[in-house]
């Protein structure tokens, strides 16, 4: 059955084609759906993409059962439920860099319209008024502008206004003054950001440490006659508070492509002559649409291919250091983490992760999350990387991490340990190439398998008879057999073998294997 996957929201086509034309997927596009329309459409769906219109609240993921990816096509995830997502073990993921032209072209284009008071003459012509001396504006050459926020967009913007022969000052917490030197850009703090600035362009997130940044406190502390530019988030801006600065003057005027609540039904600011608006289209190009939209296409595909997710906003970032290739070894922790969810008896009491070789140099946070969702997964469907940690903490699991830069038998090595009151489990996996997984060490025994498919798995002593014995009964039961892998420590020792069958070994027919005397346990694992 193909993946069922539901746009909410307009998505350029174009940059959906990646998902149109492939057959791995079912593309649902239903646009303009009230909230309880959405309730009904999103029960059966695995992906939802959305932009700005659609509120995909705790409701919603309580409706939507099989949903596992949620993707926003542009930056902010404000209109998405993030700690609902991660309690229902949804990934959410944006597209951070895909608008940044665009609403940096649109915060500047925002800022020459309030220098030039463009809006109002063009409303003047069309009301048959030639009112040239009424609409008198302001140079931008030689005058200071100060960005708030250096991220992808505010940078942008500032480069710019430096070619426009502005003074740039710029205010971030976690700025880089390093590139402020190189881009001629000031850094200073925000208190002197807002006394030195003639127009002010803000570019910071909303959250609870910007949300009414720009506040009636702050804004009286502002250099008089300033003009404001908002093309980031609403609610950053206290909307009461820029009126009440516009009446008195200490505001000049304000361009708002955003706002608290949106759209602005009865907003005061609408019918101040000093304020620019529009609606919400720092992002609305065509080039910006179908980029973000492509990319967010490409990310999902990985997302259901390979594991991992672009740009997710719940799971920890993952430093390859340029080698794309360990990107792999994360859907490999998901199976050997799966493996040995269905190997262990009794309740876990902790998991032990050592990375080796090229992998032991890499930030390890996604790998083991990864992992711990597929530990989790035969006790809870519901766990998945973005809240195995939390599941495992609750469960009072102890997770212990060993990085370690030099190899031994292998490039990269992944070493994954479960340990239960009855004993313990082991796995070592690696990967040859960009996606050969193999699963080459049970319970330090050696093996050579790729771990996929229907797996028996046994262990015994070193007996003659045992595989003869294990493939009749597997015979007579009608299971056939597609393969077989054997390790042993020494001749006469354990050995531990591996069969892969084209399904599922009844508890009756495990039964039987095991009745062999030198069976030691044999169990069945599912990939």
């Amino acid at each position: 059955m193909p993946i069922k996957i539901l746009v909410s929201d307009p998505v350029s086509k174009e940059g959906l084609e990646p998902l149109l034309k492939n057959p791995m997927f079912s593309v649902e596009i239903k646009t303009g759906m009230t909230p309880q329309e959405l309730l009904a459409h999103v029960a059966e769906a695995q992906a939802l993409l959305v932009r700005s219109e659609t509120k995909v609240t705790a409701e919603v993921f309580a409706a939507a059962k099989q949903l596992r990816f949620v993707g926003r096509a542009g930056t902010g995830v404000d209109n998405i439920d993030l700690k609902a997502a991660t309690a229902a073990g949804v990934v959410v993921a944006n597209v951070p860099g895909g608008n940044t032209i665009s609403a940096a072209e649109h915060a500047l284009a925002l800022m020459f319209s309030l220098a030039r008071n463009v809006p109002a003459a063009d409303a003047s012509i069309r009301a048959g008024k030639w009112e040239r001396s009424k609409f008198v504006g302001t140079e931008l050459t030689g005058k200071t502008l100060g960005v708030l926020g250096l991220g992808r967009i505010g940078k942008e913007v500032a480069t710019r206004a430096v070619g426009l022969n502005m003074r740039v000052l710029a205010y971030d917490p976690v700025g880089d003054d390093n590139w402020c030197r190189l881009a001629r850009v000031t850094p200073v703090s925000f208190d002197d950001l807002l006394k030195q600035s003639d127009f002010v362009t803000v570019h910071v997130p909303l959250n609870p440490n910007t949300k009414g940044l720009l506040n009636r406190d702050s804004l009286a502390k502002a250099k008089p006659g300033l003009r404001l530019i908002n093309c980031a988030r609403g609610g950053i801006v206290d909307e009461a508070a820029l009126l009440e600065a516009i009446e008195k003057g200490q505001v000049a005027g304000a361009a708002l492509d955003v706002f608290e609540k949106e759209p602005p039904k009865d907003n005061p600011l609408l019918q101040r002559p000093e304020v620019i608006v529009t609606p919400h289209l720092g992002a609305s190009t065509e080039e910006a649409q179908v980029k973000v939209a492509y990319e967010l296409s490409l990310a999902l595909i990985d997302f259901f291919e390979k594991g991992y997710a672009k740009h997710a906003v719940n799971l920890p970032s993952v430093d390859v250091a340029g080698q794309t290739q360990l990107l792999s070894y994360v859907p490999l922790a998901y199976r050997l983490g799966l493996f040995l969810g269905q190997m262990v008896e009794g309740e876990i009491k902790s998991v032990s992760l050592a990375y080796s070789g090229e992998l032991g140099r890499c930030q390890s946070a996604l790998f083991t999350v990864t992992a711990l969702a597929g530990i989790l997964r035969s006790s809870d469907a519901k766990a998945s990387p973005v809240n195995a940690a939390a599941k495992a903490a609750e469960k009072g699991i102890q997770v212990k991490e060993e990085a370690k830069t030099e190899a031994k038998d292998y490039a990269s090595l992944l070493e994954i340990e479960v340990a239960t009151a009855q004993g313990a489990q082991r796995l070592a996996g690696t990967v040859y190439g960009r996606g050969d997984f193999r699963l080459v060490r049970i319970n330090d025994l050696p093996i050579d398998i790729q771990p996929e498919g229907h797996l028996l798995v046994m262990s015994n002593d070193d007996k003659p008879g045992v595989v003869g014995h294990t493939g009749t009964v597997l015979a007579e039961g009608g299971i056939n057999i597609a393969g077989l892998e054997v390790g042993r420590n020494k001749p006469g020792g354990v050995a531990v073998s591996v069969w892969s069958v084209d399904g599922a070994v009844s508890a009756s027919v495990l039964a039987k294997v095991k009745k062999h005397p030198a069976v030691l346990s044999v169990r069945m694992v599912e990939l």
